[in-house]
């Protein structure tokens, strides 16, 4: 019998919805981690650059 493409067989069907919700899954995922990466790297940048403390110098050899 020759493929129409007409209808799938239910396998693909239940295998497509899975593929479907996973994608929703990952891509709400990743979303989220962009937003969560929007806000520190915004938080980063409003914070005031704190000074590094002085470096000492080396302890001269006798």
């Amino acid at each position: 019998m020759a493929e129409t493409g007409l209808f799938k067989p239910k396998g693909d069907a239940k295998s497509e919805a899975t593929a479907r919700t996973a994608r929703a899954i990952i891509e709400g995922e990743a979303a989220a981690r962009r937003a969560k990466t929007e806000r520190l790297r915004a938080a980063r940048l409003a914070r005031e650059p704190v000074e590094a403390p002085p470096k000492k110098k080396p302890a001269r050899r006798k």
